[in-house]
């Protein structure tokens, strides 16, 4: 049983930092240098972060219970590195959490007062600004829960299993 909350573990992490991953160096630049700063290509990268940040809180979720019951499958010894990584996915999951309940609300009002085409308002305009100012800050965060899951994955490859090589 322990092998398939291992298994599950890794697989959970590796689908959110995957999908961390894909949206920021693939999606996202592929559909701008397709679309352009359009208000299509902004429907598309919101639903998608949106999606991608449901997707990342689920496989969060199911990692914390998945470890959870592994604490109890496994010896003192291989539960040293556990701790670290669920305060790791707490991490990932907050931040998550910001991204989609206050950045990408607050991005998306200031893009509804502006008509819907950000570059299309006037530099100085105040939800431009505002806008303007979200949108670095939630690629900041984002990057943080990729950085964060890439640590996570190397804990878990770094954990003690039940095999030979753990011996000698």
């Amino acid at each position: 049983m322990a092998i398939f909350f291992r298994a599950l573990r890794l697989l959970a992490m590796t689908t959110w930092v995957g999908g961390i991953g894909f949206f920021a160096f693939v999606e996202a630049q592929t559909a701008f240098r397709l679309m352009g700063a359009t208000s299509l290509f902004a429907q598309l990268i919101g639903e998608s972060l949106s999606k991608l940040n449901v997707m990342g809180n689920t496989c969060g979720f199911l990692f914390l219970i998945a470890t959870i019951a592994l604490w109890f499958r496994t010896d003192p010894r291989g539960r040293r590195l556990l701790p670290a990584e669920f305060l790791i996915v707490i991490a990932m999951m907050i931040a998550t959490a910001v991204v989609q309940h206050r950045i990408l609300p607050a991005m998306e009002r200031d893009r509804a007062a502006v008509g819907g085409d950000v570059d299309a308002a006037p530099p100085s305009n105040p939800a431009r600004l505002d806008f303007e100012r979200l949108h670095p800050i939630s690629e900041k965060v984002e990057g943080t829960a990729l950085f964060l899951g890439v640590a996570v994955i190397v804990l878990v490859a770094a954990e003690r299993g039940n095999n030979r090589a753990q011996a000698v």
